[in-house]
């Protein structure tokens, strides 16, 4: 197995088990907070705000990492 398929391959699994974790532990405890139909409507919507805090956060903290390597690594 090349370099490439590996970091694809845990690229990809981070990415199934990230969106498992939303689903999981954010989208269906906000959708079952409500009884409505438009209030799970708008609460699973809302969590899309906390899906991109995460998504931000995981990039930057990438980015960071990639920034400092020398220093880490050093």
């Amino acid at each position: 197995m090349s370099n490439q398929s590996i970091t694809y391959l845990v690229a990809i699994s981070a990415g199934v088990f990230g969106l498992a974790a939303y689903v999981g532990l954010i989208l269906v405890p906000a959708w079952q907070s409500y009884s409505r139909v438009w209030e799970r409507l708008a609460a699973s919507f809302l969590t899309l705000y906390v899906l991109a805090a995460f998504v931000v956060l995981g990039v930057g903290g990438g980015l960071a990492v990639v920034w400092f390597w020398d220093r880490i690594q050093g």
